[in-house]
């Protein structure tokens, strides 16, 4: 005999229907209370001063102070991070001469970010009784001082912008480590080159060279001084030859000149 099969009537199988979809509809219930309610939480935090700026950070800066940065920007901790204007906070510190270019981000909880690219300061140009910085573009910036800083060479004698401008570019090439072992660098053209330029090292060593290969010769000063004699004075000749030239020679070199 063949197994009968187990028939389920209606009346039994209504109860399971009505308590499966009672499930669903709580299930979807609930989902669109979650909804709603994390929607008004939104609204609630940023209509609350905890939506505010409760931490401004800068990052990058090395010249220009933190609280200038901030300044400039115009925003504040009393400012909604979430309604700032990144582009016109932008704009306004990029009105700062040594700032090249801005970025700023929100991060968690309620913080703002603003990065920063400097434009380096590769020199301070003497000027009247001040110093004003050098940049890496070529500019030179408003702000003066009564003393260079020690960041960077003082520059002197230069009045025309297009050797400034090539020296500029050359000094940005150069390494820290190199544009630190030089003190001043003077303007000295000759009639046949326009590019001369005369350096006093840190080590006291005096150098001439020229500026359109400026960078490219630096680079091996650290190497070439060492091989030189301390205790004998002259001047390095780095332009188109490299070599070292006593004191006396030159100074006889001077009088064989002017007996002429």
């Amino acid at each position: 005999m063949s197994e009968k099969k187990k028939i389920v009537s209606i009346e039994d199988r209504i109860p399971k229907l009505k308590q499966a979809r009672k499930k669903k509809a709580n299930r979807r219930l609930i989902f669109y209370l979650s909804i709603f309610f994390v929607l008004i939480f939104i609204i609630v935090y940023l209509q609350s001063p905890l939506s505010n700026i409760h931490r401004l950070e800068v990052e990058g800066n090395e010249f220009l102070p933190k609280e200038t940065i901030i300044q400039s920007s115009g925003l504040t901790t009393s400012d909604n991070m979430w309604r700032i204007d990144k582009d016109e906070a932008i704009k306004r510190i990029e009105e700062n001469e040594e700032v090249e270019k801005v970025s700023i981000s929100r991060g968690f909880p309620a913080t703002v970010t603003i990065k920063v690219t400097e434009l380096g300061r590769v020199g301070y140009l003497q000027q009247d009784n001040s110093y004003r910085a050098l940049l890496t573009n070529g500019s030179i910036s408003e702000k003066k001082w009564d003393q260079p800083n020690s960041d960077a060479p003082t520059l002197y004698g230069f009045s025309d912008d297009k050797y400034l401008k090539e020296l500029a570019e050359e000094l940005g090439q150069l390494p820290a480590s190199i544009t630190g072992l030089i003190s001043e660098i003077h303007y000295k053209p000759t009639e046949d080159n326009q590019f001369v330029i005369q350096l006093f090292m840190n080590d006291g060593r005096e150098v001439q060279g020229t500026i359109r290969t400026f960078a490219t010769n630096m680079e091996a000063y650290p190497s070439i001084a060492a091989q030189l004699d301390p205790d004998v004075d002259g001047v390095l000749h780095m332009g188109v030859g490299t070599y070292f030239e006593p004191a006396e020679k030159e100074k006889e070199d001077s009088e064989q000149e002017e007996g002429q």
